[in-house]
């Protein structure tokens, strides 16, 4: 099971995003929901390692947030609320988020756990920082673009009035298909960290 806290930067100096975190991760699913957890962090228990790849880099694209991800156990039955939640994962997931606090220039992301843990954290990070790099207008293109999609890329050109040399330039500098190809690398990393949770209780 993943825990995923998310610490706010710069909290003491800005307004309260929490509101606008929660929003962000709606359409991601958890076995417990996306919370306020304390001040300015929130906190979600996630099943599935495609949704916490989806979570990060949803948090890394909008900036300002710092996240851990915790890999372990979490007690059953389920809590209603993940702040009354109990298990290894959520002192992973506050050990990772401590540990992306402090990250430097790097994606301000980490993960802890089992054996399997620091390179799944390696290949987010590294995806991270590709997609923070990205500019606005990559992004209006990016957004637009359908994977595996034959033609996608004029159809991209004609509604943004720009020619399909330039959609597919963005996509080339932005490494678009290198993040198409990597996410599912990093969900695989982190569903065999995950495992490893069972094979030590046994």
């Amino acid at each position: 099971m993943f825990v995923l806290t998310i610490d706010q930067q710069g909290s003491r100096s800005s307004p309260d995003r929490i509101p606008e975190l929660l929003d962000l991760l709606r359409s991601v699913p958890t076995i417990l929901p996306w919370e306020r957890s304390v001040g300015d962090e929130a906190q979600g228990v996630v099943a599935r390692a495609s949704d916490v790849v989806d979570a990060a880099l949803a948090c890394l694209r909008d900036g300002g947030w710092y996240v851990g991800i915790g890999i372990g156990e979490v007690e059953q039955p389920y809590p209603e609320s993940s702040r009354e939640g109990r298990g290894s994962a959520f002192v992973s997931a506050r050990t990772a988020v401590e540990r992306a606090k402090r990250t430097g220039d790097r994606a301000p992301v980490s993960v802890e756990g089992p054996e399997g843990s620091a390179e799944a954290e390696g290949v987010l990070a590294l995806l991270g920082r590709h997609i923070m790099a990205r500019s606005e207008a990559e992004w209006r293109i990016l957004d637009l673009l359908q994977p595996d999609t034959r033609g996608t890329q004029t159809a991209v050109a004609r509604t943004l009035g720009i020619s399909p040399q330039a959609v597919s330039k963005a996509a080339a500098r932005a490494a678009w298909q290198e993040e198409l190809a990597v996410r599912p690398a990093v969900a695989r990393l982190l569903t065999w960290a995950d495992d490893g949770v069972e094979s030590q209780r046994t």
